[in-house]
Parts: structure tokens; C-alpha cells; sequence
């Protein structure tokens, strides 16, 4: 099932999406905290975002902007400003498609089942992952913090994520080295603490200081 996240100020325009949309099967996530729109979107980790423009605190652009920093997720913006200056606008800033209000509720469906057919038919759903205002993509391979963004090679990658995936535990180091054997890493104990340190090093450099811990003769977990 797909997940949709609306970003849609006027509540009842959002509730009669989240009925219509969930009567066509659709797993769907309204915002509420306009003011901070992230942490919600990172959360809901959803497929597709309806995006209005004309929203308090910020605009839709600022948050299509923000999104973009870590995702490819289809968003498709809705608004009663479809002069041709804000359709440009939207596309130039990351988006997919322009609806105007008002709209028809079931061309809009048709909308967005044409865009999750050429988004998500021939590759893997994204996967977000986010601890402490880090954001983990595996689909992209990257980790975001703030303004910074790290490309992290397979080894990296897979460490993060089963330590996101555990976060409130400690992960032992027999388990991490099993888990990346079985994506075809050779990785011995050796191989695992060059890994970590180098990471750690990574994450250092966009100001994550002591992102992982070390729990001495048993494992890693998250500070």
C-alpha cells in the first residue's frame, strides 16, 4: 500500500482528500505542524506528497526545497495560484506535477496513479531512516544532517541502518558482522572497527560528534 503525505493547511480540503484517497486503498498522512513540516514527513516515510503553496510559517516551495535535500519522493503541488509563473516555479523547485484548485477529486486520483506507476514500477520504494535530525536514504546512499549531505559506500550505509533500525539498543559486533557478510561484505573483526572508525569520522565532519558509541566487549549503539 502506498503512503500519501498531504501537506494542506485548510482542514477541511485535507480531510476530504484523506476520505477519498483512502477509499481508492491509499495509506494517507496529513501535516499538522506547520511550522516544521520535517520531522512529520520523515516519519509518515511516505511514497508521494500533496503539497499546497500558500501555507503558514512557510511556503510549499520552502518545504518542496527541504524534502529535496533528502528525497526523490514524487510531490505534486496543489493550488489556487496556477497562474503559469507559479507552475514554473513549482516544477523548478523539485516538483512533479501542478494541480489547481478547485479539482476534481478523481483526476487527481488518475494523477497520482499515473506518477507512482513511472516513479515506483521499474525501481525500489525509497527508504528513509532518521535518528536525532539525521536522515538516512538507502535508496540514494546518502545521509543528511542539517546543511550537510555524505555519500556513504555499502559497508557505511548498512552499518547505519541496522544501528537506526536498533536504535534504542545496543547492537552487538557478531550481529553487524553478520548482517554485512550477508551483503556479500567480507568483514572480519578488523575489517568492522575500520568501518566504523571511518564513519565515524564522516559523521564528524557534517557535526555529528559521538553519533555512534561504542559499548566496550559487546558492540555499537546511536548517542
Amino acid at each position: 500500500m502506498y503512503r500519501i503525505f498531504i501537506v494542506e493547511d485548510d482542514e477541511m480540503i485535507a480531510a476530504g482528500l484523506r476520505r477519498h484517497l483512502e477509499s481508492w486503498d491509499y495509506d494517507v498522512v496529513c501535516a499538522n505542524d506547520f511550522s516544521n513540516i520535517m520531522p512529520e514527513y520523515v516519519s509518515a516515510s511516505p511514497q508521494l506528497v500533496l503539497m499546497d503553496i500558500k501555507l503558514p510559517f512557510y511556503n510549499g516551495y520552502h518545504w518542496c526545497n527541504e524534502i529535496r535535500k533528502v528525497s526523490k519522493v514524487p510531490i505534486i503541488f496543489l493550488s489556487s495560484a496556477s497562474d503559469n509563473m507559479n507552475i514554473v516555479m513549482a516544477m523548478n523547485m523539485g516538483g512533479d506535477d501542478f494541480v489547481a484548485k478547485p479539482f476534481d477529486a478523481d483526476v487527481l486520483v488518475a494523477k497520482i496513479q499515473a506518477l507512482l506507476r513511472r516513479s515506483y514500477d521499474f525501481v525500489s520504494q525509497s527508504v528513509i531512516l532518521e535518528h536525532k535530525g539525521a536522515v538516512l536514504n538507502l535508496t540514494e546512499a546518502t545521509l543528511t544532517y542539517k546543511n550537510g549531505k555524505l555519500e556513504l559506500t555499502k559497508n557505511e550505509l548498512r552499518i547505519l541502518q541496522i544501528l537506526m533500525e536498533n536504535k534504542e539498543k545496543v547492537v552487538s559486533r557478531d550481529t553487524l558482522m553478520t548482517r554485512l557478510w550477508e551483503s556479500d561484505s567480507y568483514v572480519d573483526e578488523n575489517t568492522l572497527s575500520v568501518n566504523v572508525n571511518r564513519l565515524r569520522k564522516k559523521l564528524e565532519s557534517v557535526g555529528l560528534e559521538d553519533y555512534i558509541q561504542t559499548k566496550k566487549s559487546i558492540g555499537y549503539r546511536l548517542g
